[in-house]
């Protein structure tokens, strides 16, 4: 699955370039959403069984499944924008200038492939699978038989091919770690600490 900018933003190239197009598997977002659904449904019953003091309690550890749920289903993704490739794997992010890259394939996972001879793997974005059965009627379109994962490595490959017709700048290729969701891991860790000293205190 992919999402990217409004058609309206297809108006000029520099719309195109300030909004990257993000690869990410439908799977992940599903479980995202059903999780977070049911996270909110407990959290009501809490308040409604226990009271607003109960639920503040208990929400920390209801939000520390979630948001494991949220990192290994969901936070793993490709972006593409004019300049390069962003790959986070889990809580850690990679940013790929397109000038460092010698090659795209795939492998179940897409694979950049960069000058110093380094592989870098996407957990997240299109991952190869079977191909698409034909229908019941012929589909006159040539892409519609091409597996979805396919065709956004074709995205993706021609977004590397305009930036190196363009000649891109280059780059080092940068890596950090995710510190807005470890930020979040490290509140609900002191909520959940906090909540067992006032659960103790109180019993």
């Amino acid at each position: 699955m992919r999402t990217g900018p409004l058609n309206g933003e297809a108006s000029s190239g520099r719309s195109r370039a300030a909004s990257p197009r993000v690869f990410r598997a439908a799977s992940g977002t599903v479980a995202l959403i059903l999780a977070s659904l049911v996270t909110l449904l407990l959290l009501v019953d809490a308040v409604i069984r226990a009271g607003w003091g109960e639920m503040l309690l208990i929400a920390p550890w209801l939000l520390l499944v979630l948001w494991f749920i949220y990192v290994g289903t969901f936070v793993s993704h490709v972006a593409i924008d004019a300049d390069g490739a962003t790959v986070q794997n889990l809580l850690r992010v990679v940013r790929v200038p397109w000038a460092r890259v010698t090659d795209i394939g795939i492998r179940y996972q897409v694979r950049f492939s960069l000058d110093d001879g380094r592989i870098v793997n996407a957990f997240g974005g299109p991952v190869a699978g079977r191909p698409a059965r034909p229908g019941l009627r012929e589909d006159r379109n040539p892409r519609a038989r091409i597996p979805p994962a396919l065709r956004d490595l074709e995205l993706i490959r021609e977004q590397w091919l305009d930036a190196t017709e363009t000649g891109s700048d280059g780059g080092p290729v940068v890596r950090r770690w995710d510190l807005p969701a470890l930020g979040v891991l490290l509140l609900i860790l002191v909520w959940g600490l906090s909540a067992v000293l006032i659960s103790g205190a109180v019993g």
